[in-house]
C-alpha cells in the first residue's frame, strides 16, 4: 500500500547480493530510488537497508516481458480466517489483468469495463485507489488486514503527463471524483480543495516511472456511510457480474450485517520504463468482511459458508482463469474440523511466520460435483467453550486517536502509536484536519513512555521528518507529516492543539448535532518480521502471490479512529417551531376575518324589545322541531269537518287583522318606552 523503500547500505549484504542487473532493469530501479528517497534517507539512520528494489524490479520486467500482447486474464479468490474473539474474516479478490499494448486499445475492452479503461486515458491516471468502508479494524486483536481501509469514504490518485500543472490536476481530481461517484453510487462528488491534500512522504506510487513528473492528490470523507447502493454497481464492474462465480455470494442483506465490511478497487498501470506502448492495466476489486458468530444465532461454535452468506456457492465464473478458496488451517483454524477437508495444502514461511491453508479449486470441484452448490463447514470441537480461548499476541505496530479538552471552543488532538516490537522501528504519521479545526504548529510534541508504565514522563522523541502546510478556513485543510523513530517496547504521544471555527449556518450538513468528523491519521512503517502480517507484496496481484514472499522488511499502513468533533450548532429547530405557531395563528384568524370581509352587512329594524339569553335559547330548540307533522288533536279532526262558509271566514280575517295592528302599536309603545 504504501511504497517507500530503503536503499542497500550495509557491506556485507552487497558483497552477499546477486551480480548487477541489466541495464534496462536498472532503469527500472531507478524511479524506485528516486520515488523514496526522501523517507529512505530517514529510515537509514538506525536501520540496515534491503534490497527490496532488486526482487520489485525484476518481477516487473518479468511481468510486462512475459505477457503476450492483447492478453486478459481474470482470477477469483476467496479467503477464509478465523479471527479472535468468535470472528471471522471473510476476504474477496477479483483481479483482471489486461496487456493492452498501445493507449488506443483502451478503447477495445473485453474483461475490463469499458468505464475505467477510457476514464484513466482521459483524466491521465496511472493509479487510483477507492475505498468504501463501515466499521473500524481492531488491530490489536485481528491482527492486520489484507487491505487496509479508513471508515468512510477514502480516494488517492496519481496524475503523469507531459505538461500537467497543479491547476490542472485539481480540476482533473474534482472530475474524476465526480465520475466515479456516479460509477460507485457514492457521495465522491463532495471531494473538493477543502478536503484533498498532496501527500509528499507517506503515499507513494507503484511501479510508477520517474522520468515524469507526477501529481498525486488525497481526499477521505469519514462521514460517508456505505450501503446496499454501493454494492450493487460495485458487482456490475465484474466480468460476471453477481450472477456467477464469488460476487453470488455477496448478498446486501448478510454483507451489511457485518461488524466490518469494506469495498475496494485499485487500479494501476505497468509500463516499462521508455515504452509507453507496452503496459499492462491491472485492476483489483476487494470485499473485505468481518462476522461476528454470536450474531448468527449459530448453535454451538461451528459456521459454514451458507450459514455466513445465506446460500452456498453456486459455481465459478467462466470467464476466470483460476477460481480458488483459501481456508488458514494453522493457529485459530487449527481447532476446526472442515467439511469437506481440502483437496490440497499450502504452507507459507514469511518473515518467520508460517501459515497454512487448505485449497479449494472451484475448476476442479465443480466438475467433479456437477450443478450443486458447493458448501464449506467449519466444526468446532463439542463441548468447547468460548472463555477457553487464547487472546493471541498484539501486532508490532498498533495506533490509537482521541480528543481532549472542555468546552466548544478548544481542544487537542492524541495519536498513540505503539511499538511492542524490541526493537526500534521507523514510524511516519499523516494527517489531515479539516479546515474548521485550526492547529497550531509550536504546541506539536511527542512524548515517549514505556510499556510497563501508565503515565507519560518529559521524555521527548525528536522528528525526523516534518512536513506542514497550513489551512485556510473555507479553502484548504491542514496536511501535516511526521516521521520518527520509536523505541522498542514503548509509546509514543503525539498531540497538537486546536481550535474549533463558528460555521455559517448554511455550512452546517444535515443532522448537524451528530458532529462534525476529523480524519483518520494515516501510519505507516517497516517491519522487520512478519507476524500477523498478510498483505500482498507490492509487485504481486494475487493473494497466492503471498506465499513464501519472505522480505528483508515488511511495508506496514493502518489507520486509527476517526474522531467527531461538537461544533456550537444554532438551533435548527426554532424556525421550525416558529412556522407551526405562525401558520396555527393565521389559521385561527383567517376564518373570521374572511367572513366580516366577505359578508353583506345589513340594518334589520328591531321590532320587538330584547330578549334574555335563556329566552333566546328556548325559542331555538323549541323553534327545531317538525312544523310539519299534525299534532294529537289535528290528526282526530276528519278531512272537511273543520271548513267554514266563506262569509265567516272573511269575518274572522278582519278580526285578526285588527288583532294585529293592536299587537303593532302595542309593541311600538313598548319600543318607545325602552328606548327612553
Amino acid at each position: 500500500m504504501f511504497a517507500f523503500y530503503e536503499e542497500c547500505s550495509n557491506k556485507h549484504l552487497i558483497r552477499a547480493l546477486p551480480p548487477p542487473p541489466p541495464p534496462s532493469i536498472y532503469a527500472a530501479y531507478k524511479h524506485f530510488a528516486y520515488n523514496s528517497l526522501r523517507f529512505s534517507v530517514f529510515i537509514e539512520i538506525q536501520m540496515s537497508c534491503t534490497h527490496l528494489w532488486c526482487v520489485g524490479a525484476l518481477l516487473l520486467a518479468t511481468a510486462v516481458a512475459q505477457t503476450t500482447p492483447k492478453d486478459e486474464h481474470f482470477h477469483e479468490e476467496l479467503v477464509v480466517r478465523p479471527l479472535s474473539g468468535d470472528h471471522v474474516n471473510t476476504y474477496f479478490q477479483f483481479t483482471t489483468r489486461w496487456h493492452y499494448g498501445q493507449k488506443e486499445n483502451l478503447y477495445h475492452t473485453q474483461l475490463t469495463p469499458r468505464v475505467i479503461a477510457e476514464l484513466l486515458q482521459q483524466f491521465d491516471v496511472k493509479e487510483l485507489h477507492i475505498g468504501l468502508t463501515q466499521g473500524l479494524w481492531r488491530y490489536e486483536t485481528w491482527g492486520y488486514p489484507i487491505v487496509e481501509a479508513t471508515s468512510g469514504a477514502e480516494m488517492w490518485a496519481w496524475f503523469k503527463a507531459t505538461n500537467l500543472t497543479d491547476q490542472q490536476v485539481d480540476k482533473q481530481w474534482a472530475q474524476l471524483a465526480n465520475v466515479f461517484s456516479g460509477v460507485l453510487c457514492a457521495s465522491l462528488n463532495f471531494v473538493d480543495n477543502t478536503n484533498s491534500i498532496a501527500p509528499k512522504h507517506l503515499l507513494r506510487p507503484q511501479f510508477m516511472p520517474a522520468n515524469r513528473e507526477s501529481f498525486m492528490r488525497y481526499a477521505s470523507l469519514p462521514r460517508e456511510i456505505v450501503c446496499t447502493e454501493n454494492l450493487t454497481p460495485w458487482k456490475k464492474l465484474l466480468p460476471c457480474g453477481s450472477a456467477s462465480g464469488f460476487a453470488s455470494l455477496l448478498n446486501s442483506g448478510y454483507v451489511h450485517n457485518t461488524k466490518y465490511h469494506s469495498l475496494g478497487l485499485k487500479v494501476r498501470t505497468l509500463c516499462q520504463d521508455h515504452d509507453e506502448d507496452n503496459c499492462i492495466l491491472e485492476m483489483t476489486q476487494t470485499a473485505n468482511l468481518v462476522y461476528d458468530l454470536r450474531l448468527l444465532e449459530q448453535s454451538g461454535n461451528d459456521f459454514s459458508l451458507r450459514r455466513l452468506f445465506g446460500m452456498g456457492l453456486n459455481g465459478y465464473c467462466e470467464l476466470a482463469s483460476t477460481s480458488k478458496i483459501y481456508v488458514q488451517r494453522n493457529e485459530l483454524g487449527a481447532r476446526y474440523q472442515l467439511v469437506p477437508p481440502p483437496p490440497a495444502e499450502e504452507t507459507t514461511t514469511r518473515g518467520g511466520y508460517t501459515v497454512v491453508y487448505g485449497v479449494y479449486d472451484m475448476q476442479e470441484q465443480f466438475q467433479d460435483q456437477g450443478e450443486r452448490l458447493f458448501n464449506i463447514a467449519w466444526l468446532a470441537p463439542k463441548g468447547e467453550l468460548r472463555r477457553q480461548r487464547q487472546k493471541p499476541a498484539p501486532p508490532p505496530i498498533y495506533a490509537h486517536r482521541y480528543l481532549l479538552g472542555q468546552g466548544q471552543e478548544h481542544g487537542r488532538i492524541v495519536t498513540e502509536v505503539t511499538n511492542s516490537h524490541y526493537a526500534p522501528l521507523p514510524i511516519l504519521v499523516q494527517e489531515l484536519i479539516p479546515w474548521y479545526v485550526h492547529a497550531y504548529l509550536h504546541t506539536l510534541n511527542i512524548r515517549r513512555r514505556p510499556l510497563g508504565r501508565n503515565e507519560y514522563g518529559s521524555e521527548r522523541l525528536p522528528f525526523k521528518l516534518l512536513h506542514y502546510a497550513p489551512g485556510k478556513q473555507r479553502e484548504l485543510p491542514t496536511h501535516l507529516e511526521i516521521g520518527f523513530l520509536l523505541p522498542g517496547q514503548s509509546s509514543a504521544l503525539i498531540t497538537i492543539d486546536v481550535d474549533y471555527l463558528v460555521l455559517k449556518w448554511l455550512e452546517y450538513p444535515p443532522d448537524a448535532n451528530h458532529g462534525h468528523y476529523i480524519n483518520a491519521a494515516l501510519v505507516a512503517s517497516a517491519l522487520p518480521m512478519g507476524t500477523n502480517y498478510s498483505a500482498l507484496p507490492l509487485e504481486g496481484h494475487l493473494f497466492a502471490h503471498s506465499f513464501n514472499a519472505t522480505r528483508p522488511s515488511y511495508v506496514l499502513g493502518l489507520h486509527t479512529e476517526a474522531l467527531i468533533v461538537s461544533l456550537p450548532t444554532p438551533d435548527f429547530s426554532m424556525p421550525y417551531n416558529v412556522i407551526c405557531l405562525a401558520c396555527t395563528v393565521v389559521a385561527l384568524a383567517f376564518g373570521p376575518i374572511h367572513s366580516v370581509a366577505t359578508k353583506l352587512i345589513v340594518v334589520v329594524r328591531q321590532t320587538s324589545a330584547p330578549r334574555n339569553f335563556l329566552k333566546k335559547l328556548k325559542e331555538k330548540l323549541f323553534s327545531r322541531g317538525s312544523p310539519l307533522l299534525p299534532t294529537a288533536g289535528e290528526a282526530d279532526v276528519p278531512e272537511g269537518a273543520g271548513c267554514l262558509p266563506p262569509e265567516e271566514q272573511d269575518e274572522n280575517e278582519n278580526d285578526n287583522d285588527e288583532e294585529e295592528e293592536k299587537e303593532r302599536e302595542k309593541e311600538d309603545k313598548e319600543d318607545k318606552e325602552y328606548a327612553h
